[in-house]
């Protein structure tokens, strides 16, 4: 090894779902919602001043962040936001987690919180879910250096109930909890009537699933308006020119289409229901979700068997390797069409073999 090799900062990186440029898929390994954007990011879209480009950017992305506090209901500066969840995530994982002890979050959970963890050198430990994939709450109560709780969960698309949430976020007020709300959407229970209550949470959020915007990268924290100033302070110690025009006046212009939006989140959720319960006919333990996915495992097929078999065909869904989940896989609702064309899919394939 050169010794400048050893000054290199390793690990292991995050490994996104696969994005295929071929023809004629069906992809449902990546969470993206299966629905256009509201009709109103079309008319920004098309009114944008490409010239303004040429510009820098407004860096606090003002009429974003005013128009989420108005949303929300929240005080002026209770909303940060930043280039997708990941890099809200990220910068709150580096804002906020530097003392020695280690941050808790489950064993089965989002595969990118070790990565930051390991980038920042933050200590962690992952207590494991219950048998049924369950996050328990005591096993939170104890000392650490912050929590970090994805509700929904991925890959489980388990949702904890807000009595579950506070219990955490109680037992663990001298340390900042995380609360990663990036399917709340689709069913979930929002832990946003706990920022009044507890000065420690840290409520984050994404345009990416059910505002139908993963293109446009635009996610957002809302919490006590100290830990806003001081996530502002690090991403200004770094890059203040995060988000970009397009990105500000579309996410802007995303919150107008109440009806639209709801509307969107009505047909996920009734195509998510039907898909579980045809897959429940065809021999599949499906979990309870309250996501834009469901997390199944065949009774006699493998999960790796499955994923490739699918993959022949066009079809794509994830599959994870991790021992207690390995059988499992992770689809992505799509429109009615889509997943009539997977349920086929997966008749073809147990019929095959």
């Amino acid at each position: 090894m050169k010794s400048w090799e050893q000054n290199i900062r390793k690990v292991e990186p995050y490994v996104p779902g696969e994005q295929p440029q071929e023809q004629n898929i069906i992809k449902l390994n990546t969470n993206e919602n299966p629905y256009p954007p509201s009709p109103g990011v079309y008319e920004v879209q098309k009114s944008i001043d490409v010239n303004r480009f040429a510009l820098y950017p407004d860096p606090s992305a003002g009429k974003l962040v005013r128009k989420l506090e108005q949303y929300y209901g929240l005080e002026e500066g209770q909303v940060f936001v930043g280039v997708g969840s990941d890099d809200v995530l990220s910068m709150a994982f580096l804002t906020f987690f530097n003392s020695d002890k280690p941050i808790l979050f489950p064993d089965i959970t989002y595969s990118f919180y070790p990565v930051w963890a390991d980038v920042y050198r933050i200590p962690y430990e992952c207590p494991p879910l219950d048998e049924n994939f369950h996050i328990r709450p005591e096993d939170y109560k104890r000392e650490n250096g912050g929590v970090v709780i994805a509700n929904p969960n991925a890959p489980t698309s388990i949702g904890m109930g807000l009595q579950e949430i506070e219990e955490i976020i109680k037992a663990n007020q001298d340390v900042i909890v995380i609360v990663d709300e990036a399917y709340v959407d689709f069913g979930g229970e929002t832990a946003l009537p706990l920022l009044e209550k507890y000065e420690n949470l840290l409520v984050i959020r994404t345009y990416s699933k059910s505002r139908s915007l993963a293109g446009m990268r635009i996610g957002f924290a809302m919490g006590n308006k100290r830990l806003i100033r001081a996530m502002m302070d690090v991403k200004e110690s770094i890059n203040s020119y995060t988000m970009t025009q397009e990105s500000i006046e579309i996410g802007a212009a995303s919150l107008e289409d109440e009806d639209y939006f709801q509307e969107n989140l009505q047909k996920v959720i009734a195509t998510r229901q039907r898909c579980k319960s045809e897959l429940e006919k065809r021999g599949f333990f499906v979990l309870d979700s309250r996501t834009n996915f469901l997390f199944a495992r065949h009774e006699t097929v493998s999960g790796e068997i499955l994923f490739e078999e699918l993959r022949k065909k066009k079809i794509y869904v994830r599959h994870f390797g991790g021992e207690r989940i390995k059988e499992y896989l992770r689809i992505t609702i799509g429109t009615d069409e889509q997943m009539n064309q997977f349920l086929c899919a997966i008749d073809e394939i147990i019929e095959s073999l």
